[in-house]
């Protein structure tokens, strides 16, 4: 258990022992080393609960230093976070290998507080001393960060990022492992996706809840300690009592962050004409539901609030729905099937700070938006639905279609088989960890 200390100075540090925090503690402390044999202190009944919480990774503004009462562990390093990170005396490409990793958590300095402090973002950087210079740049990291769950990951980079969340849309096992090994930390799973993937059916609502938790369940757990996933979860599949239950089964699944919609139970994919939503209560009361599973469950898992009232009832309506979701404790917004590119800017600009998502579609019933219009518009996470099935479409119709014809698939002379996707499935990872327990069953495959 950590261990409130006084150090010789005078300042409190907690002493973390050799295990780790609970994923809660980690939000709320600065993590310390204590001396192995600390001077001996006169007892204090000061609490946690009483030091001032920052985020696992702080970045230090302009000639500002720590607020006074906080210690840092003189052992980490801090390193430049500009296109690189590059400490002062490690070898560069080990420390940009681990940011991928999410060992690094950057945290913006108007978030130096937490999120139930009065004090407003631009009170942040209250009671800082100006005697130290340091880097805009300069960041601590933690050595904790990994053991984050994905959910606070993603929360942290929401509450303390201004980044752009770029999630390529994935709906099985291949499509998430390609997309990993294309460099993506955060992944969206698709329903459309999914349905189609796993039950070869159109997207109208015939997925189940237990269709749905089995596949994010798989998904998000291929590589939970350096991807996180963003799951549909359509309507809830049910009133408030099956919601609460979906969510906790998301919770359990290891998923990051999932969103909620509005739309009838025999719902459709979002850009499908003819799409019916509940009204506001009905809408508001699956948010409530929602938010109090995770509220009940301690999680950090990011509740998305998602309307598809634009097409029957126009986009005011949508803002309204938006800003009750967000006054009942939604974390992020999404406004389904913007007609136009000025309706996507006015909807971040009016519900600004409050985090957007927005949906690509390609062939859909929106305008396309780049990532770079994205990023100017001020949204802060982008899922591209489509991105993995419909490319997979065109690939293997071309590829059945030849071999109907033609005898042959065309895959010959590509350097593709069964080496190249197993290795993109874990097939390294999987011979690493016969070998670390003593197994010799697959050494033979690397000859």
């Amino acid at each position: 258990m950590a261990q409130v200390k006084t150090t010789e100075d005078g300042k409190l540090a907690v002493d973390i022992g050799v295990k780790p925090l609970p994923h809660k503690e980690i939000q709320k402390l600065s993590f310390v080393k204590t001396p192995e044999t600390p001077p001996d202190t006169p007892a204090n009944d000061t609490k946690i609960s009483d030091i001032q919480r920052i985020p696992p990774m702080l970045t230090v503004p302009q000639g500002k230093t720590l607020p006074q009462g906080i210690v840092l562990d003189p052992a980490v390093q801090p390193v430049q976070a500009k296109d690189e990170v590059v400490p002062a005396s490690t070898d560069a490409a080990e420390v940009q290998s681990k940011a991928k990793r999410q060992d690094v958590l950057p945290i913006s300095t108007t978030q130096l507080q937490a999120k139930d402090d009065p004090k407003s973002p631009a009170d942040a950087t209250e009671g800082y001393q100006d005697t130290v210079q340091t880097s805009p740049t300069t960041v601590v990291p933690h050595p904790l960060a990994q053991s984050l769950s994905p959910a606070t990951r993603l929360k942290h980079k929401l509450r303390y990022t201004n980044d752009l969340i770029v999630c390529p849309g994935v709906y099985d096992g291949l499509s998430a492992r390609i997309a990993q090994s294309a460099g993506f930390e955060t992944l969206y799973m698709t329903g459309a996706g999914s349905t189609a993937s796993t039950l070869g059916m159109a997207d109208l609502g015939i997925a189940s809840r237990n269709d749905m938790v089995r596949n994010a369940d798989m998904i998000a757990n291929l590589d939970s300690h350096h991807s996180e996933l963003i799951a549909d979860m359509d309507t809830g599949y049910g009133g408030p009592v099956t919601i609460n239950q979906t969510v906790n089964q998301y919770i359990r699944a290891n998923v990051a962050a999932f969103h909620i919609e509005d739309q009838v139970l025999t719902k459709r994919c979002g850009h499908l004409s003819g799409k019916k939503v509940v009204t506001n209560d009905v809408f508001l009361s699956r948010i409530r539901a929602a938010r109090g599973a995770i509220d009940n469950a301690h999680a950090d898992i990011q509740l998305i609030a998602r309307t598809d009232a634009n097409q029957q009832l126009g986009y005011d309506e949508c803002i309204t729905r938006l800003k009750a979701a967000r006054d009942w404790g939604a974390d992020v917004g999404l406004l389904e099937g913007f007609k136009s590119k000025e309706e996507a800017a006015r909807a971040v600009k009016e519900l600004a700070p409050w985090p957007l998502l927005l949906n690509i579609v390609e062939n859909g019933h929106s305008p396309l938006i780049t990532v770079e219009e994205a990023r100017e518009m001020g949204f802060r996470i982008m899922i591209f639905s489509f991105a993995g099935l419909a490319p997979a479409y065109m690939a293997m119709k071309a590829a059945y279609e030849k071999l109907k014809n033609e005898g042959i698939t065309g895959i010959q002379g590509t350097g593709v088989g069964p080496r190249v996707l197993f290795d993109v499935c874990g097939l390294q990872e999987a011979i690493k960890v016969d070998e670390n327990a003593g197994g010799e069953d697959y050494k033979s495959i690397m000859s």
